[in-house]
């Protein structure tokens, strides 16, 4: 039986669209780490920190924090190792997003102009080299290597998949496999890696810590399948980032692939030269087709079936407190999938 939000006592009293009560149980949680980012600041050198303080700021979602506390949660304050591991993945991550943006000439992130507009590209890829060096500077602080080798580890894989995702840009000579093989790499291994050292320094065992991991990377890959659909289905206001960047940039994501599939040859042959750049990219012609086959519940189908996945990884554990914190993030997800429509 999977752990689901409806299943677990101390989460039945928050809606399953209640994302702010969600995150309200990491709200010290997330203070705490707010606190700690600011005070990274200052390790900056004089002539960045305005640039790090523009990119450590707190309007974002802090998905991957919230799941190294919920991971490792107790009933009492996180522990000064647990704030460090989850602003050591948040930097991690906010680096992949400056570069993301650059590669993606996207405008917007969080409402906000991205780094790459504000201070220009070039600077802006020094600026995510900046702080994905700081994240490794605090996971190299703690007395054990473990942090270090994982982030590590982690951070190549992401890098890894962002660049194969680059070098396939521009082209439909891709499969679906390739599609989840990237997508697992820079998306779902953060996810996979937040959950397990937040299992293992909130004082859990190795095989919750290792069945935390797969609900993580299972989460992830959901997330980055709900990340794609929104680039066709959100709203810019609610989301918070420019949409049709996918398409524009020829990328072929998911909702991509399920509309190639059931365009006629003729309107196959169109979206493919959009993607691979012959032709521009029709953005509302390809919003309309996707709603007219229903695209949108066909890729559902595929989110929830991630996270039924990672659910059924925490079975055997519905009895340990995070097991529970961990269920709502599911919930969050869903009710996000929800709100698209």
């Amino acid at each position: 039986m999977s752990v689901s939000l409806a299943d677990s006592t101390a989460a039945t009293s928050t809606s399953a669209r209640d994302f702010p009560a969600v995150f309200l149980r990491v709200a010290p949680h997330m203070a705490r780490l707010d606190a700690f980012l600011r005070e990274q600041v200052a390790l900056f050198e004089p002539e960045i920190r305005e640039m790090a303080d523009y990119c450590i700021d707190t309007t974002g979602k802090r998905i991957r924090p919230a799941l190294v506390f919920f991971a490792g949660w107790s009933d009492g304050p996180p522990s000064d190792d647990l704030v460090r591991v989850a602003a050591v993945v948040e930097l991690v991550h906010l680096a992949t997003l400056v570069h993301d943006d650059i590669m993606d000439e996207a405008e917007v992130r969080r409402g906000r102009l991205t780094a790459s507009r504000r201070y220009g590209p070039a600077a802006a890829v020094l600026l995510g080299d900046a702080l994905f060096a700081h994240a490794l500077y605090l996971a190299a602080r703690f007395p054990t290597t473990e942090v270090c080798a994982a982030v590590s580890e982690s951070t190549r894989r992401v890098c890894a998949g962002e660049i194969v995702q680059t070098l396939r840009r521009r082209t439909t000579a891709i499969t679906r496999a390739d599609y989840d093989r990237v997508i697992d790499l820079k998306t779902a291994e953060l996810f996979r890696v937040s959950c397990s050292l937040g299992a293992k320094f909130g004082g859990y065992g190795e095989n919750f810590a290792n069945a935390a991991a797969v609900f993580g990377r299972h989460l992830g890959i959901a997330y980055q399948i709900y990340d794609d659909l929104a680039d066709f289905f959100g709203r810019e206001q609610r989301i918070g980032k420019t949409l049709g960047t996918d398409l524009a940039s020829g990328k072929l994501t998911l909702p991509l692939f399920a509309l190639r599939a059931k365009l006629s040859p003729s309107e196959r042959a169109e979206l493919e030269s959009e993607l691979e750049g012959r032709l521009s990219a029709q953005f509302a012609l390809r919003r309309e087709q996707m709603e007219r086959l229903d695209i949108f519940p066909e890729v559902v189908a595929e989110i929830e079936c991630e996270l039924a996945k990672g659910e059924a990884a925490l079975s055997a554990y519905a009895g340990v407190a995070a097991v529970a914190h961990l269920a709502a993030l599911s919930a969050v997800l869903r009710a996000q999938v929800a709100a698209l429509r």
